[in-house]
């Protein structure tokens, strides 16, 4: 496929119904959860008065213990290139997320009528859940990580209903930290039998130009004699379009309606319209939905690329897997916005669901904040990766989870591109190409207009059997010594970095001497913050990079990846204790790492970047060669360590580090500040900064991210905890152990310093600092007032700070 036109307006991502004709009710509390297998908890009378009390979303798993024996596994990673077994340790976290477990919700419907419809969504079960309502069993799925829904109109009941899902994880399921439990919504939806069908609504704009929008919108409906009426809002609320008809095609209304002068949606300008759908029978009201979308244009072009609404648009994208560090994977909205806000401060303007559906609060925010986005499906199709993996379910489900996925979110301006799977051993052989096929012809089929990739690994074999030739957009995972072939023998014109980098760091270590490494390990089983250590398999940053910047038809990157995430702890996944990740360009703290400020320097066009690394604190390395970097939007700056020169240096093409660093290899350690002068082009200063050698740890200084949150028993502030010493300078090696007491309207959530060591549970309100930082995560109650967090450490003076809330 030489070229690729893509046109649209986009989704359905959360329906805001009139409560006179549809009623969604959320089931977040009252939920009763209980770990065991031999438990009969579906039935109605079922005694559950002992059981905890939880709210959904909910990961049960996410309270630990850490313990290696949980996850401990012997085999050879064949996608890592493994040749021979060996025993792993915290691949998944060393989390207790194996087993199973009951959730129990007695409600009322305080709405429903007798003959009414009324369905029960997921929007995420971990895992394999088998869903009973008074009783009865009224369905179940496979895969964790889907969205489905069931018809529960036979079933539901005036007055109260009990709700017993049955969930189970089973062990060699997971490559990564997977969660347990309803960590996504659960909702009922009641509405008339005439109505709006679930994901009924599918919005597209064949023809956009800067006069005028044709917004394409299909309705699909149950009910007869029966009219349509959209009408579509600006982000004001204002009416711009309507459009009435009667016109029916089987079960849908088509209808195309003029916006003019839209505003097309993208990451600088994420402007969203939405569409209220009205169907009516005999002139009576029986259904409204509130879709929202955005109106864009996408192309893939050989030799040219992606383009955005026309213009050539580079991803600058990160990987994400679902969990949300200290949280687990219990989807949580402010914590989500956090993430994003730190990655749009990188200058991040892509995202990839790493390796499965995400959330729908994921994609709502990257729509309003503006972040293209790759939707992905499975981590393996029919061939497994781990023992119990979704190769159980693939022949079965596979159709059913692509079909939800895409009904689901198709009409979020957000997604650009579909994912069918991520490194998937049948990239070998011609029944892996007929799969790629196969999954790919039903994204087509059930959206025509966004292109479908595969991240790949196995690049020779993929450009053999024509499993790379078939794809609308060929995915390279690493392998950038095979860029230029894979451009020259693939037919598409063009190559997407989806999944590049890997490198290793931990926040605030370095090691000496400064040398580029492959899978290099140390005692500490910590990873070098120089930046320049890898895998086996990946590549440092700046290599990638050069692809980027030169090769036009690089159509960019999805870094692995923007933070760090439980489990697959390389290269330290032989050793214990070491239970999360090293990739992330942030820690699982969410606290940026140096390697934040390089992408920075590059992906940031409009703000000044200038970092210096490593700290300044060094005691007994006093003469001692220490390296300075510099990561700068500026192409050369001057180096001194207590006011002398150690020279000028400035970008250059010998190395590719060269070429996106200022690296002084020859720094002799002192105490004292270390400074450096960024230069423009004249040789004139433009901006400086500076480190300083800390004294001892001091007292505690705490930092929010929000000084106000929302009473709504969700919101979060997360508080960055440091230490200084008695000149205000920050302690970057302080290990303190530190408590924290959360009074008034709010409680203490959890506390992570980004440690891939540490083996302190995040509930408990007592950690150590790691790198002399950690977070703490402050939650709202239900009522209004304020929320006062207070920190102590021995021998620091304290530190409180106060939040407010609002309605």
């Amino acid at each position: 496929m030489k070229k690729l036109n893509i046109y649209l307006l986009f989704l359905i991502s959360t329906q805001f119904i009139f409560s006179q004709v549809r009623t969604v009710k959320e089931l977040a509390t009252n939920w009763k959860f209980q770990k065991g297998e031999n438990i009969t908890a579906y039935q109605t009378n079922f005694d559950d008065s002992k059981w905890e009390t939880v709210t959904v979303p909910h990961d049960w798993a996410i309270y630990g213990p850490f313990d290696k024996e949980i996850d401990k596994q012997h085999v050879a990673i064949v996608q890592n290139g493994e040749q021979v077994a060996s025993e792993k340790t915290g691949r998944t976290g060393a989390l207790p997320h194996i087993g199973t477990a009951w959730y129990r919700n007695t409600f009322t419907l305080p709405q429903y009528e007798k003959g009414k419809k009324v369905m029960l969504l997921f929007e995420g079960a971990m895992s394999e859940p088998k869903v009973y309502l008074n009783g009865k069993k009224v369905g179940e799925w496979a895969y964790g990580y889907s969205y489905f829904y069931f018809d529960i109109s036979e079933d539901i009941k005036e007055g109260e209903n009990t709700l017993a899902v049955q969930l189970s994880n089973k062990e060699f399921a997971s490559r990564w930290y997977p969660g347990a439990g309803l960590y996504r919504k659960v909702s009922v939806i009641v509405k008339n039998k005439t109505s709006i069908n679930q994901w009924g609504t599918t919005i597209t704009t064949p023809i956009i130009n800067k006069e005028m929008a044709k917004v394409n919108i299909k309705t699909n409906v149950s009910g007869e004699n029966i009219h349509l009426l959209t009408t579509i809002l600006n982000a004001e609320g204002e009416e711009v379009a309507s459009q009435k008809t009667n016109t029916k095609f089987g079960d849908e209304f088509v209808q195309n309606i003029k916006v003019n002068t839209p505003n097309r949606w993208s990451p600088k300008n994420p402007y969203l319209y939405t569409a209220k759908t009205q169907l009516y029978e005999d002139d009576i009201l029986k259904d409204e939905v509130l879709t929202r979308f955005g109106i864009r244009e996408i192309k893939y072009e050989a030799d040219k690329g992606f383009s955005l609404n026309g213009e050539i648009t580079k991803f600058k994208g990160v990987c994400l897997h679902h969990d949300l560090g200290p949280l687990g994977t219990a989807v949580n909205k402010a914590a989500l916005r956090r993430q994003l806000t730190i990655l749009k401060d990188m200058g991040c303007n892509a995202i990839r669901s790493s390796h499965n559906m995400p959330s729908l609060e994921q994609l709502e925010l990257c729509d309003e904040m503006g972040f293209l986005f790759l939707a992905e499906s499975f981590d393996e199709w029919a061939v497994p990766k781990v023992k119990n993996g979704y190769n159980r379910f693939f022949n079965e489900y596979a159709e059913k989870d692509i079909i939800n996925l895409v009904k689901a979110t198709k009409n979020h301006p957000s997604i650009v591109m579909w994912s069918s799977g991520n490194e998937v051993p049948d990239q070998w052989g011609t029944a892996g190409v007929k799969r790629a096929k196969w999954l790919q012809d039903i994204f087509h089929r059930e959206d025509p207009t966004r292109p479908v990739t595969v991240g790949m690994d196995q690049v020779k074999a993929t450009i053999e059997s024509g499993f790379g030739a078939l794809l609308d957009v060929p995915g390279l995972n690493y392998r950038v010594h095979l860029y230029e072939e894979a451009y020259e023998k693939f037919p598409q014109g063009f190559i997407l970095g989806s999944e590049t980098a890997s490198t290793v760091s931990s926040r605030g270590i370095y090691k000496f001497p400064v040398v580029q490494e492959n899978m290099k390990q140390y005692d500490d089983f910590q990873s070098s913050s120089y930046d320049l250590e890898a895998c086996s398999w990946s590549n440092v940053p700046d290599e990638d990079f050069v692809l980027q910047d030169d090769k036009p038809w690089v159509i960019g990157e999805f870094v692995w990846t923007g933070f760090d995430y439980l489990g697959e702890p390389t290269p330290y996944d032989k050793s214990w204790p070491s239970r999360s990740s090293y990739f992330g360009i942030n820690d699982l703290a969410g606290l940026p790492k140096d390697r934040y400020y390089l992408y920075r320097s590059r992906w940031n066009t409009t703000d000044e970047t200038l970092h210096i690394l490593p700290h300044w604190n060094w005691e007994g390395r006093e003469g001692e060669t220490t390296p300075v970097f510099v990561y700068t939007n500026y192409n050369k700056a001057e180096l001194f360590v207590n006011g002398k020169s150690m020279g000028i240096q400035e970008k250059n093409t010998a190395t590719p580090q060269n070429r996106y660093r200022l690296m002084w290899m020859d720094v002799k350690y002192e105490p004292g500040t270390l400074k450096v002068v960024a230069l423009n082009n004249e040789g004139k200063p433009v901006a400086e900064k500076e480190v300083k050698t800390a004294g001892k740890p001091y007292k505690i200084v705490l930092s929010p991210d929000r000084k106000t949150i929302k009473a709504d028993g969700k919101d979060l502030s997360y508080v960055t905890v440091s230490v200084v010493d008695k000149n205000g300078i920050e302690c970057p090696t302080a290990i303190n152990q530190l408590k924290f007491k959360v009074s008034g309207s709010g409680i203490y959530r959890a506390a992570c310093n980004g440690d891939a060591t540490s083996l302190e549970l995040f509930h408990l309100p007592t950690m150590k600092l790691f790198s002399g930082k950690l977070v703490v995560t402050v939650q709202s109650k239900t009522e209004l007032g304020d929320i006062h967090l207070k920190v102590t450490g021995k021998g620091l003076k304290s530190a409180t700070v106060e939040l407010n809330t609002v309605n």
